[in-house]
């Protein structure tokens, strides 16, 4: 894995990550933490809170554009 691209509310804990992969001796992946979706009432969408997926915003009709624009991207 040489890439990781997650949410921003997971940056605090990619320090952890960082040191945990040197003291395996574990290669470091480039991190990306990419703006949070956020519905109407500026509420993250997350999983854990059955949050819509992105396939449903695309076959509601959001363009690719659009869900660039809902990650900050």
């Amino acid at each position: 894995m040489t890439e990781v691209v997650r949410g921003a509310d997971l940056f605090e804990a990619t320090a952890i990550h960082v040191l945990l992969q040197a003291l395996l001796q574990y290669p470091t992946p480039t991190y990306y933490h990419h703006g949070l979706i956020r519905d109407a009432d500026g509420k993250r969408l997350a999983k854990r809170d059955d949050a819509q997926a992105l396939a449903i915003y695309r076959a509601q009709g959001a363009s690719p554009e659009d869900i660039r624009n809902l990650t900050g991207l």
